[in-house]
């Protein structure tokens, strides 16, 4: 869940000068970094809603470019009530549901669930029958791979910042992915922070920024894409009070993102 780490970045950015912080660090993009994936279906892997937010602008530019862009959820997010008044459980999973379905028609993107999987328990007897670790991946190539993306995004080994659930969907999907033959696997992307120093909150938290030169793919944003991310961010009112969410965009884009938003090669 994004919610504490995103917290601090996005506190770094209440003076931050939007409009023209994004014109002039659009101007610095690095050449051959830079990608689009127009045309292409990327599947985008991710434990809760709200994880997507850390790649929100890419999304929605792979979206504006002509890309089909698909988000799968491992959990429902049942486990996290954020600031909401919701207990654990059901109820609040249908609520979080909700939200990554605004997130995902904010984003261009379609979205959809595993089943029976819930928040916070994918670390639990990974190796054991009947784990939500084995309900992953018998459910992941049945819905995820029916029909083959170019593309699979998810989070990188460090699971963004240590999450538990996030380093499992990562080890997940990458073991899902490298049994396959190079002409049937997709692309897997992890995305990475590379503008360092990061700020001291999200180091703080757990969060590392890695070597420049393993970003094999920069996907610029513009405005557009920026006001997409942020209309997603508005949609996960049980994570965030109304204030942080005005917050969480501007914060990363000044902070962490500069304009782009950088992936590494996972295989």
């Amino acid at each position: 869940m994004m919610r504490t780490a995103l917290i601090g970045a996005a506190m770094l950015a209440a003076t931050a000068v939007f409009a023209e912080t994004l014109a002039a660090e659009t101007d610095c993009l690095r050449g051959d970094k830079r990608a689009s994936l127009e045309g292409e279906t990327i599947l985008v892997v991710l434990a809760h809603p709200d994880d997507e937010l850390v790649i929100a602008p890419a999304l929605a530019a792979a979206a504006r470019r002509g890309a089909l862009v698909r988000i799968l959820y491992a959990t429902s997010g049942d486990a996290g009530p954020g600031v909401s008044d919701f207990e654990p459980g059901e109820a609040l999973g249908q609520a979080r549901r909700a939200e990554a379905r605004c997130a995902g028609d904010a984003l261009g993107a379609e979205v959809r669930f595993l089943e029976g999987i819930g928040d916070g328990t994918l670390t639990d007897r990974p190796r054991a029958d009947g784990s939500p670790a084995r309900r992953f991946l018998d459910l992941f190539p049945i819905i995820a791979l029916e029909t083959m993306p170019d593309t699979i995004v998810t989070w990188g080994p460090d699971g963004g910042y240590g999450h538990g659930d996030h380093r499992m969907v990562s080890a997940l999907v990458t073991e899902a992915l490298q049994s396959l033959e190079p002409d049937e696997r997709p692309d897997l992307l992890y995305p990475i922070l590379v503008n360092a120093p990061l700020p001291a909150q999200l180091a703080e938290q757990g969060w590392l920024a890695s070597a420049p030169d393993l970003a094999s793919v920069r996907l610029a944003y513009d405005a557009a894409d920026l006001a997409a991310a942020d209309a997603a961010a508005q949609c996960h009112a049980t994570q965030f009070d109304e204030g942080t969410r005005a917050l969480i965009v501007p914060g990363f884009h000044a902070a962490v993102w500069k304009g782009e938003v950088s992936f590494r090669k996972g295989l």
